[in-house]
């Protein structure tokens, strides 16, 4: 008797460790975060981050017990136009350095559907820190084709206000507001 309580011990314990959160590390090459505003009722204008790092707790059989964490320089956004990506560096906006990150670390994920998802969490950029809620969608999970890996993909979108990082400049004829889309790929860590 000792012994089958001692092996239902075990089987209970691996099936908890199963059931944990799995790391995955995020496929820079594959992950970008694409932002727009409206210019003065003219044109939306875009901007991208991309290569940057971050990891995701996995948790599959209860994705509400997952978690993200992402950083990414702020000098490494993309604006496809080296003068406002200068601009967009100085002091009007960023007055970005090397050192200055863009990071997000979620607070909680609320499960909305079957593939989708609310993730809370803080934002970081500019030196101040503000919750946001992304509306996420899992793509898919599975054996990546060509890795050979576990692979998962995820899509998200929320909409910000400039104004609260401190980058208001120009606002209300620049939108305050910014649309902002991800995309994400991520590996399971080894």
């Amino acid at each position: 008797m000792k012994t089958s309580l001692i092996a239902a011990s075990l089987i209970a314990a691996a099936s908890m460790a199963a059931a944990d959160a799995e790391k995955y590390v995020l496929d820079p090459s594959h992950s970008q975060v694409v932002f727009s505003y409206e210019h003065l009722g003219y044109s939306t204008t875009y901007g991208m981050f991309s290569g940057f790092d971050g990891e995701i707790m996995f948790d599959q059989e209860n994705p509400a017990k997952s978690s993200v964490s992402v950083s990414m320089p702020v000098m490494s956004m993309i604006t496809g136009w080296e003068e406002r990506f200068g601009h967009f560096m100085s002091p009007d906006f960023f007055g970005a350095t090397d050192a200055d990150m863009v990071t997000f670390t979620s607070t909680s994920i609320e499960v909305t559907g079957e593939t989708t998802a609310k993730i809370t969490g803080d934002l970081s950029l500019n030196g101040m820190t503000k919750s946001v809620v992304l509306d996420a969608v899992m793509n898919q999970t599975g054996t990546h084709p060509m890795a050979g890996k576990e692979w998962a993909g995820f899509s998200a979108t929320t909409t910000l206000m400039r104004s609260d990082y401190g980058v208001e400049k120009f606002a209300p004829y620049v939108s305050d507001e910014v649309q902002v889309m991800l995309s994400i790929e991520a590996m399971k860590a080894e």
